[in-house]
C-alpha cells in the first residue's frame, strides 16, 4: 500500500516538539504521555520538529486532522500585548531569574505553532492545547496573558485564594485545586468524581504565565482559587462526534497519574484525549468524504477539454481584473469563451453571476478599467509602504493566508464549473 492510500486510513495529529540541550546540542522531543494517549485511542503523532524554517513548510504535512500543541517556553509578549502589563525592571529580572528554563523566547516555536493554530481556526481543524498550547491558542484568537501569575494575579489574593501553579522540584506530584464550571465538557469528564456542591478537582500544573484576558469565542471550563482560567473552549465548535473539537487545557490530565502507577487520579484524566482523538476521526471522514465527491466529478476527455476552456477563461479574466495588465497578451476569444458561457448560465446565484461577470466585462471594458486602476496606484503605495514596516513573520503569516485563501476560493469555483459544465452539455 503506497503512502498516500495510508494518509486516507490513518488519522494524523500534527505535534511541535520543543527544543532542549543535550550534551552541548540541541534535541527536540516530545513526552511520551501524550503520544501513548493519541496512540491509544486511535489516531497516528506526526512530530513537527522545531527547527528553523518548519513554519514555511507546514503544506508539506498534509493531511492535517487534528493539532495538539503542549510544552515549551514563553510566548513572545509582543504577539499578545504592547506593553509588559506595568512590572517593574526588578520584577521582570526576577522572572527570568526563577523562571530561567521558560523565559527566553523561542520564536520559531512561536511561528510554527501560531501557525498551526490559525490553521485549525480557518478550517475548523481539531485542536487540542496543553499548558504552553492553550495560552497558544488564546493568543491566536486575540487573548492575552499573565506576564507572570504570581506578580500579576496572586499576590493580590487573599491567604485562601494563593495558588502555586508550579513546583520544579516536584513535577509530578505537584497539585492544586480548581473549580469546575458546570455544563461544560469538563464537567462531564469529570462528573463521576465531582461532588455536588463543591466541583473541585485537584490537578497537575507546570506553569508561570496564563490567561488574562480570554479571547471572546471561549467559554472557561474551571477556575483556580486565585482566579485563573485553566481550562477554556469554543462551544460552536465542539462536537466530536461530527469532527469539532477547540479546547484549551492550562492542567496537565496526562500527568495526574497516582504514585509509582500508571493509574489516573480521576477516571476523567484522559477523556480529552479520548474525545479529542474522536473528532480527529470524525474530521478525517469528513475530509475522505469532500476527496471523494471531488474524485466523483470525472468528466470525458471532450468535456474535460470543455471544462478547462472555460477555466482558463476566467483565470485569464481574473488577472486582468486583479492586476489590470496583460489584455494585450490575451487573445480575446479565449476571453468570450467565458463570456459565451455566463451568457448562457443560469445555475449560479446572483453574487456569482455579478462577480463573474465583473471578471469577465474585462473583455469589453479593458480599456476603461485600466484607467481606474490606474487611480489606485497611490493606495497601492501606501500598502507597501505599510507591509515594507511589517516583519518577516507578520508578511509570512498575510501570505499564507492569501495563498490559502487563493486555495480554498480555486478548489470551490471548480467543484461548481465541473457541475455546471456536466449539466449543460448533458443536456
Amino acid at each position: 500500500m503506497v503512502a498516500s492510500d495510508l494518509s486516507v486510513i490513518l488519522p494524523r495529529v500534527l505535534i511541535v516538539s520543543r527544543r532542549s540541550v543535550r550534551k552541548n546540542k540541541f534535541v527536540d522531543f516530545v513526552g511520551e504521555y501524550h503520544l501513548d494517549l493519541i496512540v491509544g485511542y486511535g489516531a497516528v503523532p506526526v512530530i513537527v520538529p522545531r527547527v528553523s524554517g518548519v513554519h514555511m513548510l507546514l503544506d508539506s504535512f498534509e493531511p492535517i486532522h487534528g493539532v495538539l500543541l503542549c510544552e515549551g517556553e514563553d510566548i513572545d509578549p509582543s504577539l499578545y500585548e504592547a506593553e509588559v502589563s506595568g512590572l517593574s525592571p526588578e520584577e521582570l529580572e526576577e522572572i527570568r531569574r526563577l523562571h530561567a528554563s521558560d523565559t527566553a523566547i523561542d520564536k520559531e516555536k512561536d511561528s510554527i505553532e501560531l501557525r498551526l493554530a490559525k490553521l485549525c481556526l480557518e478550517r475548523n481543524i481539531p485542536y487540542l492545547g496543553i499548558c504552553r498550547g492553550s495560552q497558544v491558542l488564546n493568543v491566536a484568537c486575540g487573548g492575552s496573558l499573565y506576564l507572570d501569575v504570581e506578580k500579576e494575579l496572586s499576590k493580590n489574593c487573599l491567604v485562601g485564594q494563593k495558588v502555586e501553579h508550579i513546583d520544579y522540584d516536584n513535577y509530578d506530584g505537584h497539585r492544586h485545586v480548581v473549580k469546575v464550571v458546570e455544563n461544560t465538557p469538563l464537567h462531564h469528564w469529570f462528573k463521576d468524581s465531582l461532588q455536588e456542591e463543591k466541583m473541585d478537582i485537584w490537578v497537575n500544573s507546570y506553569h508561570h504565565q496564563g490567561v488574562k484576558r480570554l479571547a471572546e469565542r471561549f467559554v472557561p471550563m474551571a477556575f483556580a482559587p486565585d482566579g485563573l482560567i485553566e481550562g477554556f473552549y469554543d462551544p460552536d465548535a465542539y462536537n466530536p462526534e461530527e469532527g469539532k473539537f477547540i479546547m484549551g487545557l492550562q492542567f496537565h490530565p496526562e500527568r495526574m497519574r497516582k504514585p509509582d502507577s500508571e493509574e489516573f487520579d480521576y477516571p476523567g484524566c484522559p477523556s480529552a484525549y479520548q474525545e479529542f482523538v474522536k473528532a480527529v476521526i470524525g474530521y478525517q471522514k469528513k475530509l475522505n468524504s469532500s476527496i471523494s465527491v471531488q474524485k466523483a466529478l470525472k468528466l470525458d476527455q471532450e468535456m474535460d477539454k470543455k471544462r478547462k476552456k472555460i477555466i482558463r477563461s476566467f483565470s485569464l479574466a481574473k488577472n486582468i481584473y486583479t492586476t489590470g495588465r496583460g489584455t494585450h497578451l490575451v487573445n480575446e476569444s479565449e476571453l468570450e469563451i467565458g463570456a459565451d458561457f455566463l451568457q448562457s448560465n443560469t445555475a449560479l446565484s446572483l453574487q456569482q453571476e455579478k462577480r463573474l461577470k465583473q471578471m469577465g466585462a474585462t473583455v469589453r471594458n479593458g480599456g476603461s478599467y485600466i484607467e481606474r486602476l490606474k487611480m489606485n496606484e497611490e493606495r497601492e503605495k501606501v500598502a507597501k509602504n505599510v507591509m515594507g514596516k511589517m516583519s518577516v513573520e507578520q508578511l509570512s503569516d498575510l501570505m499564507s493566508f492569501y495563498h490559502m485563501m487563493e486555495q480554498i476560493c480555486s478548489e470551490v469555483l471548480e467543484r461548481k464549473l465541473n457541475g455546471i459544465v456536466h449539466e449543460q452539455l448533458g443536456s
